[in-house]
């Protein structure tokens, strides 16, 4: 991390867990525990139908919450999906998207992650940005030409000034929900390509106001050494953000 540069995120993604009573019954254990700790932003993307019941638990608290996906259309024949307004008039500002899994299962390519990253961006809302090569990248030895690649892809046409509302998850999708997880070498070297992609992109000042978490896999037991590395900002946590406990410590390592 480099707090003097740009801000710490740690951020929970409770994929499809967590009914309403579920998510506030959670809020209002966490709350409590991460009371005060404000050296970073606090962070829980919730399921659409949990949403309002978590944001209800969160308030006056320092956790924020987000969604955890978004539509790039305004409105139409899209079943199933949400557009940004929904999400902004029930008072949601941040979103992740193109998270692995939406890639994986779910058809989203770098075209659409694109997409609603500028829908998102447009309707000003703050965006949790997921990219990261599969196994067999990482085996061939191009992770950071993928890594490159998908930063261009995803952020094309967005402007240095939207980039202030942008937050880069570097995911090794051969990480997500593994048991395994990249070293801290491995992930600072990643985040280390996005960032100079970034600054090829933008300028070096865009880059190091950037934020870029980890998100594979990183817990209670390995967060302190991975949050140590100069350009890991903060992390997208998936099962241990499920539990208070384990969540409460990835928030103390980041402190």
């Amino acid at each position: 991390m480099n707090p003097a540069k740009r801000r710490t995120v740690i951020a929970g993604n409770w994929k499809m867990n967590f009914t309403p009573a579920e998510a506030t019954a959670f809020i209002n254990e966490i709350k409590p525990m991460v009371a005060g700790k404000d050296n970073c932003d606090i962070i829980f993307c919730a399921p659409f139908v949990s949403i309002a019941a978590a944001m209800e638990a969160a308030k006056g608290s320092n956790i924020v919450i987000g969604a955890e996906n978004v539509h790039y259309e305004a409105k139409g024949a899209y079943t199933g999906e949400i557009s940004a307004d929904m999400l902004k008039a029930i008072g949601v500002n941040t979103v992740l998207v193109g998270h692995s899994e939406r890639r994986q299962y779910f058809g989203e390519t770098d075209e659409t992650v694109n997409l609603r990253t500028k829908a998102a961006l447009a309707a000003g809302m703050r965006v949790i940005l997921c990219m990261g090569e599969v196994k067999e990248q990482r085996l061939a030895g191009i992770t950071n030409e993928v890594c490159a690649m998908q930063i261009k892809l995803d952020l094309a046409g967005i402007s240095a000034e939207d980039m202030k509302n942008v937050i880069i998850a570097y995911e090794p999708v051969w990480a997500i929900g593994t048991g395994l997880t990249a070293t801290p070498e491995q992930a600072e070297d990643a985040c280390a390509v996005i960032r100079a992609t970034i600054a090829e992109l933008y300028g070096n000042e865009v880059a190091e106001a950037t934020t870029i978490q980890y998100g594979g896999s990183m817990n209670d037991a390995n967060a302190a050494e991975l949050l140590s590395k100069p350009n890991v900002d903060g992390g997208l946590i998936g099962g241990a953000s499920l539990v208070a406990k384990k969540f409460t410590a990835i928030v103390d390592a980041a402190q």
